[in-house]
């Protein structure tokens, strides 16, 4: 008795602990459950930024998964680091008009619209127009930090 009591304690626990299987969006793009970060908690020389948040929606709860699932939202004018770094990564528009910097090359990014960064390659993301530009971004849950791509 005693042993089956432990067994479903451990059970109850396992289940507790275990991240939710759905994270349900909410007005003005938000997830239940996930906190509104800000973009970074400091620069690196070189990576100014400028009204950016992020919510990493998948991949740092536990979840038996290699990547991390992050929505950023810039605000009007706002835009993320120029930065390059080892690990690739793909960025999907969602909300709004931005601008992705990719190498010397620049893109209009719509919503829907996939971009993939290669490794190394220096890269920026700008919002256009008057309203917020929202963007899901798929990354190595272990990766490099991030450093300056210069200009």
């Amino acid at each position: 008795m005693a042993s089956s009591r432990r067994r479903r304690s451990t059970i109850a626990v396992a289940k507790a602990a275990a991240p939710p299987a759905i994270k349900r969006f909410r007005r003005n793009f938000r997830w239940a459950g996930v906190a509104l970060e800000g973009y970074k908690l400091r620069a690196h020389r070189g990576g100014e930024f400028a009204g950016a948040s992020r919510q990493v929606i998948a991949g740092n709860r536990g979840e038996p998964i290699a990547f991390e699932l992050r929505y950023f939202e810039l605000e009007p004018g706002g835009f993320t680091s120029l930065e390059r770094h080892r690990h690739c990564h793909l960025v999907i528009g969602i909300r709004g008009r931005g601008r992705a910097r990719i190498g010397a090359r620049q893109h209009r990014v719509a919503p829907f619209d996939a971009i993939y960064i290669a490794p190394n390659q220096a890269h920026q993301l700008r919002a256009e127009g008057r309203t917020p530009f929202g963007f899901f971004c798929i990354v190595d849950r272990r990766r490099d930090r991030p450093r300056p791509a210069g200009n």
